[in-house]
C-alpha cells in the first residue's frame, strides 16, 4: 500500500557551518554533486506560476546559472509564457533523490535580452532548433501527423540555410527572492536552511522539518 511506502535518509547532513553567504555558491556545489552521483535530469526543475487563481506546475530545464538567477527558455506564448506575462511571480523546484536534496525557490520573471536569447538558440542541436517553429506549444492540434508535417514543412524552408529563432521563442530569467535548501536525515528530522533576500543581503534561518 502507499502509505507503506518508507524511505530513509542518511546520506548527508546540511550543518550551520556549512553555509557560504551567498546561495548560488551552495546550489553549485549541491548540483554538482547531484551531476557527479549521476542523477537523471539534475537540471531539471519544476516552474509553477499562477494567473488564473489556479496554481500551474511543469517540468523544465535550468540553462543557466548566473549570479542574477536561474535561466530557462521557451515558447513566449505557451500556457507558462502568458501566465509569467499576467504574473511573474514564480517558484521552482529541484530534487535530486539519489542524493536526498532539494531546493525550492521563489522569485520573479523577467525576459532575457534578445541577444541572448538568440545565442542559445543558435547553440541548440539543429532538430531542436526546428521544433521551435514547428511547435506553437500549448495550441491544440488535430493529431500526432499535424505536427510532424509542420516540422517536414520548416525542414525544407531552412534547407542548406541558417535557422533565425522565431520571435516568440526566448529566455526567461528567475531572480530570486527566496531559495531553501532541504537535506533528508533520518526520522523525518530533515535540515532545512532558507535565504532570504533583504536589501541585498541574503539573510539565513533554520526551519523545523
Amino acid at each position: 500500500m502507499l502509505r507503506d511506502i518508507r524511505k530513509e535518509y542518511q546520506l548527508f547532513e546540511l550543518a550551520g557551518k556549512d553555509l557560504p553567504n551567498h546561495p548560488f555558491d551552495l546550489f553549485q556545489i549541491w548540483l554538482q554533486d547531484a551531476i557527479g552521483n549521476k542523477q537523471d535530469e539534475p537540471t531539471a526543475m519544476t516552474l509553477s506560476t499562477c494567473a488564473d487563481g489556479y496554481p500551474d506546475s511543469r517540468v523544465v530545464l535550468l540553462k543557466e546559472l548566473n549570479r542574477e538567477g536561474f535561466v530557462f527558455f521557451t515558447n513566449y506564448t505557451s500556457t507558462k509564457g502568458r501566465q509569467i506575462e499576467g504574473n511573474n511571480r514564480v517558484a521552482l523546484n529541484f530534487f535530486w533523490s539519489k542524493i536526498e536534496r532539494q531546493v525550492r525557490v521563489k522569485g520573479v520573471a523577467e525576459k532575457l535580452d534578445e541577444k541572448q536569447s538568440v545565442d542559445y538558440f543558435h547553440s541548440r542541436p539543429r532538430a531542436s532548433q526546428l521544433g521551435a517553429w514547428a511547435s506553437e506549444q500549448s495550441s491544440e492540434i488535430m493529431d500526432r501527423e499535424t505536427l510532424e508535417s509542420r516540422f517536414s514543412h520548416f525542414e525544407k524552408l531552412f534547407e542548406g540555410q541558417e535557422i533565425e529563432k522565431p520571435a516568440q521563442w526566448g529566455g526567461f530569467l528567475v531572480r530570486p527572492a527566496q531559495i531553501e535548501f532541504w537535506q533528508g536525515r533520518s526520522n523525518r528530522l530533515h535540515d532545512r536552511i532558507r535565504y532570504v533576500l533583504q536589501e541585498d543581503r541574503w539573510l539565513t534561518s533554520r526551519l523545523a522539518p
